[in-house]
This record gives structure tokens, C-alpha cells and sequence, in this order.
């Protein structure tokens, strides 16, 4: 009689395979099931537009999975599985329409510099929060890799007050609430300045102008100095394949290409999966899904609890994101020859700006001035292109979901097939504007659309990417509901990872280890 495994998942986002890595570590058996051809979810690699040319399907940056818990209690041995890093000392930069430049780099004083450029106020500035990180990132770092149980943040928030006093736990919690304009206001007075940092709240959702969203801004900024920027070398799928070896090494499954059509449960417990052919397949201790709030409501039919479903059921979910990977003859011929060297060059000029553009997102309109991530992972990793070759890797912030109009007067289709093309053209119209020339370098696009990325990853509603807003209202103890933010459900052995669950998007894989450090009790 074949051995039920003792936990089957769901999905294999990155938090997936770190819960499974970790209980297959501990000698828990286990089994992955992934509708895709491949695993990995938004992390994977493969040549989209020319043969040769290796570009990231949606993420890119991989340095808080380098930082994370998970990767440092297993740096070794993913590393025999063949991770590798290509990390860059010229993290990011902003290209603005004066022809100026500002870039973060990770040297102290070079960035001092460059900001002293624009303003000897904000130099300084700078170098106070540089002297005061490392007190400032314990605090913010614990907060973030801490279990989101309301004990856990009562413990979190009196260890605080011990270690920094009642006016400085005070300023901590006030500035976890700030808005972007807000912090970035009060602390500098270069609107470049402003704009450089205000971009990495577009990362996720948190235009100027939303409360909550100061913190990160200033994390990019201040990692970015500190410890640069980390790349998989070859491409971000090294973290993926990494993992996944590591859990067959351990006994473990991966299955792609099986796509699960219902959490099977009775008598408020959770005890398998049936998948779309028909085949059970049950748990003896857990089921885990990497999946969305309403995608678990839909595969459960229901958990039992009515609060919660209708809480999972009306989660809601940041505007969509747009990739344009690029193949190129050269780097982009940047007005400022010194852009070159970086990971990433954000085409974000203004706050105010970056407000529009959101507004006309969430508003269902094509933004007529889009923020744009151009990443420029050859720059770190050469490996990427053939030799003398390059990709670009453009990240389109915000677009809508669904297409209700244009902001710019000239798109007239509502439907994402043909809109695609014709908002990409836009997109490289605007970097011509900071790279002349651009354009005649491209050898060959791909242009995934937000309804593309939902079709390869149900988790990206819409297009979302970090699956699910961090607004205030469902980010800490509300992610993706009061009192369900370890991982927990209404239903006895369910449990629930991914970017939809506390502490939320990113690479750093910490609902996935911090579910399996609660389910192993270690």
C-alpha cells in the first residue's frame, strides 16, 4: 500500500518550496503538485524572444531571498544544488527628464556624493539615516520576520518599547504608518531626491500619496547602499531549481503539470487534494496552498466559516503589472553614460507623477506616463546574452487589470490582445526620451500583458504581481485576514502560503519558513 505523504502543496511558489524544503529537511514527506509546466510560479527564466537571450519571466531582484532565514539556514546545501549569485554593487538609479541622474550604489560615500549634487541638506539627511540603519533595520527587520500572531506583535512591540523608549517605539509605529510623500517630505528636500527613493513604493503598491508605505522607500534605499543588490546568476530560476533538488534529494516530489481542482475535507479537516484528472492524492499531517485568497475559498468550496470566506472572497488585490522583455544588440544609449552599470533604472521623475499614474491604474486607464523598471541584468550577469549582447527586463507600474480607457488619447481597444503591443510602443517611446536610439538596437520583444500573467500564474490577478495590496487595512495581523496571518485557516490540517499571507510579497520566502518552523515546531 503506497505511504500517504505527510504534507501536500499546492502550488510551488517560492514559499512553497521553502516550506517543503525545511519539513523534508526534518524528514517529513512530501508532495508538490503545480498546474505550469514548470515550477517556481512568478520566478522562472526562459529565452522569449530570441534564441540565446535568457530573461526573467516576472521577478528579477532576488536579494531578500539571499538575506532570508531560509537561505541562510541553507546556504550550503542549495548551494550543491547549484544556486548561484550575481550580485552588483550599483543596485539602482533614476534617469530624470533634465538629463540628470541619481543612483544608489553601495559605497557610503559615493552615494553621499551624488546626493550632495543635488542638495547639501539632503546629503546630510542621508548620512544620519546611514549612521542610524543598522539600530533602524533590527527593529523594522524583526517586525517583518516576525510569526503575525497578535502575541508575537504584542511580544515585538514591548521588546521595542524596552529597547527604544516610549518616544522612540512612538516614532517607530508613526513611521510605519507614514505615506511615502509624507516621510519623504519631512526628511529631504530635492524633489529628484524624493523621486529616486518614491519609485520602490511603486514595487508593490504604495504610491506617494497611501499611508504605510514610507518603510520601503527607505529599506531599498538604505539595503541598497548597504549590501547592494543580489541577481541569480544565469537567471532568477537558480533559486527555484535549487530548491527543488534539495526537496528530491530529501524524498520529496515535485509534479508539474497537474493542476489541482479541489482541497478535499470533511469534518472540519482538511485530508487531500483531487486533481483535475480525477486522482486523489492524501495527507496524513497537512495541506498547504500557495495560492490566492479566493483561489482557496474556490478549492475548498467553502471552509465552514462564513467571515473568513467572504474576508478571502473580497481581498483585494493591487493594479496589474506589464513585462517587456527585450533582446538587444547594446545597453541602452542613456543620456547619462553612467547609468550603465546598474541593475535597475527606474523612469519615475516625480512623486507627482508616479501619483497620476497610479490613479489612472486603479481607475482602469492606460497611464499615459507609466513608471518603468528598466533592469539590466547583463550589466550583472553577461551569462544572460550572447557575448556582447544584452536583455532589458521592463516592469510597467502601474497598468490596469481590466482596460477601461486610455489616459493618453490614442489607445482606443479595451481588450489587453491588441492594447499590449500598442502600450508597449508607448513604454519604449518613453525610454528613447532618456536612451536616444533605444529602439533601433531591439532585436527581437516579448510583451506579457496582465490577463497573460493571470493565464501562466492564477495567483497574479490581474496581473498583480505581489498578490494582494499591502495597504494598512490588510497587511500585519489582516494578511489576507485578522486572526489567519500565521498561515492558519478555519480548517483543521489547511494551511495557506505564498504572497497573500504575512509578511506578503517579495522573494524573501518568509510565510513559507515561518509556516514550516510552526508546523515542524522548529
Amino acid at each position: 500500500m503506497t505511504r500517504q505523504p505527510d504534507a501536500v502543496f499546492v502550488g510551488t511558489g517560492h514559499n512553497a518550496l521553502a516550506c517543503a524544503c525545511h519539513l523534508a529537511k526534518l524528514g517529513w514527506t512530501v508532495e508538490l503538485f503545480e498546474q505550469a509546466a514548470t515550477p517556481g510560479g512568478a520566478v522562472k527564466t526562459g529565452e522569449y524572444t530570441v534564441p540565446g537571450f535568457r530573461h526573467d519571466w516576472a521577478a528579477m531582484n532576488l536579494s531578500l531571498f539571499a538575506g532570508s532565514k531560509f537561505h541562510t539556514s541553507n546556504a550550503g546545501e542549495l548551494a550543491q544544488h547549484g544556486l548561484k549569485f550575481a550580485p552588483t554593487a550599483h543596485p539602482f538609479a533614476s534617469a530624470f527628464p533634465d538629463g540628470r541622474w541619481l543612483g544608489v550604489s553601495a559605497n557610503a560615500a559615493l552615494t553621499t556624493a551624488r546626493l550632495r549634487g543635488f542638495s547639501e541638506a539632503d546629503a546630510k539627511a542621508w548620512s544620519e539615516l546611514t549612521a542610524a540603519f543598522g539600530g533602524q533595520a533590527e527593529q523594522i527587520l524583526g517586525l517583518l520576520g516576525s510569526p503575525m500572531k497578535f502575541r508575537a506583535f504584542a511580544s515585538f512591540s514591548w521588546k521595542a518599547h524596552r529597547k527604544l523608549g516610549t518616544s522612540g517605539a512612538l516614532d517607530l509605529a508613526r513611521f510605519l504608518t507614514m505615506s511615502p510623500r509624507a516621510w519623504l517630505d519631512e526628511t529631504f528636500t530635492s524633489p529628484h531626491v524624493k523621486a529616486l527613493l518614491a519609485a520602490w513604493g511603486m514595487h508593490l503598491d504604495f504610491a506617494p500619496d497611501v499611508a504605510g508605505g514610507a518603510v520601503f522607500p527607505y529599506l531599498e534605499g538604505m539595503a541598497g547602499q548597504a549590501f547592494g543588490m543580489v541577481l541569480g546568476a544565469g537567471g532568477a530560476d537558480t533559486m527555484i531549481n535549487a530548491m527543488v533538488s534539495m526537496i528530491e534529494a530529501h524524498g520529496g516530489k515535485v509534479h508539474c503539470n497537474a493542476d489541482v481542482a479541489e482541497i478535499l475535507h470533511e469534518g472540519g479537516s482538511a485530508t487531500g487534494i483531487r486533481l483535475a484528472d480525477g486522482r486523489e492524492v492524501r495527507a496524513s499531517r497537512a495541506v498547504i496552498a500557495n495560492v490566492s485568497p479566493g483561489a482557496l475559498v474556490r478549492l475548498t468550496g467553502g471552509t465552514g466559516d462564513v467571515g473568513y470566506d467572504q474576508k478571502l472572497n473580497t481581498f483585494q488585490h493591487a493594479p496589474g503589472t506589464m513585462m517587456i522583455h527585450v533582446a538587444m544588440e547594446a545597453l541602452p544609449n542613456w543620456t547619462a553614460p553612467e547609468l550603465k552599470r546598474f541593475a535597475y533604472v527606474h523612469l519615475a521623475p516625480s512623486m507627482d507623477q508616479m501619483a497620476r499614474t497610479y490613479a489612472q491604474a486603479k481607475a482602469g486607464l492606460l497611464p499615459d506616463e507609466p513608471v518603468i523598471v528598466c533592469g539590466q541584468p547583463t550589466v550583472v550577469d553577461p551569462s544572460r546574452a550572447p557575448d556582447g549582447k544584452h536583455v532589458l527586463w521592463l516592469q510597467v507600474r502601474m497598468v490596469p487589470g481590466q482596460i477601461k480607457g486610455d489616459a493618453g488619447g490614442s489607445i482606443s481597444t479595451t481588450d489587453w490582445t491588441e492594447a499590449g503591443p500598442a502600450m508597449a510602443d508607448r513604454v519604449l517611446g518613453i525610454l528613447d526620451r532618456y536612451a536616444p536610439g533605444t529602439s533601433a538596437s531591439i532585436l527581437g520583444r516579448h510583451v506579457v500583458t496582465p490577463d497573460m500573467l493571470e493565464a501562466d500564474n492564477p495567483n497574479l490577478v490581474g496581473g498583480d504581481q505581489v498578490c494582494g495590496s499591502h495597504h494598512l487595512h490588510q497587511h500585519f495581523l489582516n494578511r489576507p485576514a485578522r486572526g489567519y496571518a500565521d498561515g492558519s485557516t478555519p480548517l483543521r490540517n489547511l494551511f495557506h502560503t505564498g504572497a497573500a499571507v504575512w509578511p506578503g510579497g517579495g522573494t524573501g520566502a518568509g510565510s513559507g519558513m515561518m509556516l514550516a518552523e510552526k508546523l515542524a515546531g522548529k
